[in-house]
């Protein structure tokens, strides 16, 4: 699955139902002047390095599509090889040339030393979480029994040998004692399993390869766990490793060629299962996940060993759950487009037993925990968090937590013995703080928070509305210094995603502030194809509607020039992942009202994304290219083939990575040789080829840094941000 270039993290085996700062500081003496630079836009220094152009093409569903840079789909080769080395030399130069570059390296030094909180599993009086102090390359998972001092368990920056090791996902066993947890290197995400101790901190014999997003699910007495893994290379096609993912049972102690296969044979390869259990450890639950908007649910009552039944099985909707005992507390999009909770009875699961607990309402229905008797929901109510709790027997509403009305809960933990509950909350303005909340009594106090050398006063954050193409009312926030004259010159930065249902709320980013300081208004639309109005906004932005996405962008463009905010020349977008793909239909389709455009780890070709590791997953999502109606769908804005020769395009500045194992690297290697070749701007038209990292997760910190550098260079140079 596509998600948000962010840092994600497991949640433990409590199941959150998600189907995953401002500030006035002096600005430095050598400030950046956010006065247009006479000579702006400014022109690369060179001419980009030469491309060979080749013969190749497809033929699909009788149409010949030109493919003249398909020879880069290989791009270990020598040739490839070469030629990306020749485009980091020509990004260098060009980047390196920003005048403002020691300042913008010294300020984000500053900003992104500010620590963060994330991470937060709760099992019994054990919490687990992930704290990032300056000292650390990378955020540490740390325990804090009760409330005593919190222990640092793993620090990735101190495993591997030269590589960077990322600490994928964790989840703590039933008493918190053990902890299943997966690293890769490079950013791979293609996780090694590993079991430990949590009191003494060291690791157990348990090693298991191939356990990408393993969801482990413990069985009550820490003796054993489920869990995914892959297959092995050899042991299917070639091109297949990262399909086929199944269900095993692993007993501690045993070597992993012994883990029993419980479920997944006969399974779709395309189709992800993963591993819940009961609170009492009687019924397995496989999650399977088809892409789009569509789970099943399959149900192993262990006691009597019956195997698996459907308990949800070919319906168009969403299904997750928590299972109490023989109660199934189920949220599903089923005939509740903002979804609703159900209660299922294991022992007589029949769809007729089926009862409504909380139904539908006005508002999306984002997650919910159960603790201590207590259903606690996560709503979104115009893109902001609302938590209500209510009664786990009557489904009645009890009350709402009091959080502050534009800050988001980024992150949450409970435990289904306890009433208490862990909420990470933030916004544009706030750093992050976690929020300690009974659900029993409504106590609410904070329990831990980041100290920031950070004051909000002079910024404001906010919310508007604008209309996409077709009068579709669209949720944007924005985000600047209360001091800015809007009069159309303001340097701006407009960020989407809107795909896989993905909600965009506020939250906190170090690096932004170097932005605000600089006078930069900060623009965040919620699209359709996200999920911040349920599953029908979600599936108004997917497969043939996907083009809503789009239109829904240049909308908040096109808003954001006429309310006087900004211009075509001072107006920056970006987006990664799936994102990516949203800026590059952007650049192809509405080229003149942007002045530059940053595209990270993106999806472009359109015809051949399948092609290449999970892609073909991702079909239920885009559509098929094999499929001749949905072809026409995908190619008729397929950003690499949109391109045109003689069009004057924005700047543009790619980047892809070689452990990235979602969005293969052909996506931006092509795109940049054909936009260079296309383009009559004069602009530059640059890539980043990161090694050793994937495809955005827990990259150290050193390279973070330099990342954010280069991506603010490249902004302040392209929109005559100069001293």
């Amino acid at each position: 699955m596509l998600t948000p270039r962010a840092r994600a993290r497991g949640r433990g085996r409590v199941a959150v139902a998600a189907l995953a700062a401002l500030a006035a500081l002096p600005v430095a003496a050598a400030a950046i002047d956010a006065t247009p630079d006479a000579n702006a836009p400014a022109a690369a220094p060179d001419a980009p390095p030469a491309t060979r152009i080749a013969a190749d093409t497809d033929t699909l569903h009788g149409r010949v599509i030109p493919d003249p840079y398909r020879w880069l789909e290989d791009w270990t080769s020598p040739e490839s090889s070469a030629w990306i080395d020749a485009q980091e030399a020509y990004a260098e130069a060009f980047l390196g040339a920003c005048p403002a570059r020691d300042d913008v390296r010294r300020r984000l030094g500053e900003l992104l030393d500010i620590p963060s909180i994330g991470g937060l599993a709760l099992q019994g009086d054990r919490l687990f979480f992930t704290r990032r102090n300056p000292e650390n390359e990378q955020p540490v998972l740390c325990v804090r029994v009760g409330d005593a001092e919190p222990r640092a368990l793993i620090d990735p920056s101190a495993l591997g040998s030269g590589v960077p090791v990322s600490l994928d996902w964790w989840h703590p066993s039933e008493n918190g004692l053990l902890l299943a947890y997966g690293t890769s290197e490079g950013g791979s995400e293609m996780s090694v399993l590993r079991v430990m101790d949590v009191d003494s901190g060291t690791d157990l014999r348990d090693e298991i390869p191939y356990a990408r997003a393993a969801g482990v699910a413990w069985e009550p007495d820490g003796n054993a766990f489920y869990y995914s893994r892959f297959p092995a290379p050899g042991d299917v096609p070639p091109g297949d490793e990262f399909y086929y993912r199944r269900i095993y049972r692993h007993v501690l102690g045993d070597e992993a060629a012994l883990d029993k296969l419980v479920f997944g044979d006969g399974l779709d390869k395309r189709h992800w299962p993963s591993a819940a259990l009961s609170t009492d450890g009687r019924f397995l639950f496989a999650y399977v996940w088809r892409g789009g908007a569509r789970n099943d649910i399959y149900v192993k009552d262990l006691a009597r060993d019956d195997g698996f039944r459907p308990l949800v099985e070919g319906l168009d909707a969403r299904f997750t759950g928590i299972a109490v005992g023989s109660t199934f507390y189920m949220m599903t999009s089923l005939e509740a487009p903002n979804f609703r909770i159900l209660r299922v009875d294991l022992e007589n699961p029949a769809r007729l037993n089926w009862q409504e607990l909380v139904p539908e309402s006005d508002l999306t229905l984002q997650s919910f925990l159960y603790g201590g008797g207590h259903l606690c929901l996560l709503y979104l109510k115009d893109a902001h968090t609302l938590v209500r709790v209510h009664d786990a027997a009557t489904g009645a509403h009890l009350r709402d937590v009091p959080l502050p009305e534009v800050a988001a809960v980024y992150d949450w933990a409970g435990d289904w013995r306890s009433p208490e509950v862990f909420f990470g909350l933030s916004s544009y303005l706030t750093p992050p703080t976690v929020l300690r909340y009974d659900a029993t009594t409504g106590a609410l106090r904070e329990d831990m928070a980041v100290e920031a050398p950070l004051d909000p006063s002079p910024y404001v954050e906010r919310q508007v509305w604008y209309e996409s193409k077709d009068g579709t009312r669209i949720p944007m926030f924005l985000a600047h210094r209360r001091d800015i004259v809007l009069d159309g010159n303001n340097p701006t930065m407009l960020v989407g995603y809107g795909g896989f249902g993905s909600s965009v709320s506020p939250g906190f980013a170090r690096n932004r502030f170097l932005w605000f300081e600089r006078g930069g208004v900060y623009a965040e639309a919620c699209l359709r194809g996200g999920g911040e109005y349920g599953d029908a906004w979600h599936r108004a932005g997917m497969l043939a509607d996907k083009q809503n996405t789009f239109d829904d962008f240049i909308a908040a463009a096109e808003w954001l020039v006429a309310e006087g905010i900004t211009s075509p020349e001072r107006l920056a977008v970006w987006g990664g992942s799936n994102g990516g793909l949203l800026v590059g239909a952007f650049l192809t389709q509405r080229p003149d009202l942007a002045a530059a455009v940053i595209c990270d780890v993106p999806l472009l070709d359109m015809t051949r994304f399948h092609r290449f590791y999970i892609g073909d997953i991702w079909s239920a999502e885009y559509g098929s290219p094999d499929d001749p109606e949905q072809f026409e769908w995908l190619y008729a804005y397929s950003p690499y083939h949109r391109v045109r020769d003689g069009v004057a395009y924005p700047a543009v500045y790619l980047t892809t990575a070689e452990s990235d194992t979602r969005v293969h690297p052909s996506h931006a290697l092509k795109m940049t040789a054909r936009l260079q070749a296309a383009s009559a701007s004069g602009r530059p038209v640059l890539l980043r080829f990161q090694r050793e990292a994937g495809h955005g997760l827990a990259s150290p910190m050193r390279r973070v840094l330099a990342e954010y550098v280069d991506y603010y260079s490249f902004l302040f140079r392209t929109l005559g941000m100069t001293h």
